[in-house]
């Protein structure tokens, strides 16, 4: 059976190890499963395109951060939904979609990042 609470808790961890901690290996190496599919146009599929992509993000962006607002889980599903601070003109509002394993690992993953808007037509913000 699915462990929900635990899937979220693995899915923080990882992009707390991978974004803030600049260790994309090792997150990759404990919380991946057998095979890794994405779908970021940006990274290349599979453990290696990964770890490649954000330990030059890492190199390129000191000081980029992740913080998680929000993170909802149901079935093989985990998400959240993430304030990122990048050096530089803007900062997003990005959602993060993970298909973990039965052993609660990261098999697979999608994402959706919007630049957090000067204005808004609302008073609520986007977190």
């Amino acid at each position: 059976m699915t462990d929900l609470a635990q899937n979220k808790a693995n899915v923080i961890a990882f992009y707390e190890l991978m974004f803030n901690e600049c260790q994309p290996r090792e997150a990759i190496e404990r919380y991946a499963g057998d095979a890794y599919i994405q779908h970021n146009p940006h990274v290349a599929t599979g453990k290696d395109g990964f770890i490649a992509y954000f330990e030059r993000m890492a190199a390129e962006w000191p000081g980029k951060r992740v913080e998680v607002k929000r993170a909802v889980a149901e079935g093989d599903l985990a998400v959240l939904h993430c304030l990122q601070r990048w050096p530089g003109d803007h900062d997003y509002a990005a959602v993060d979609i993970f298909r973990l394993d039965g052993q609660g690992k990261i098999i697979e993953h999608w994402d959706v990042l919007q630049i957090l808007p000067e204005a808004s037509a609302n008073p609520n913000g986007m977190f």
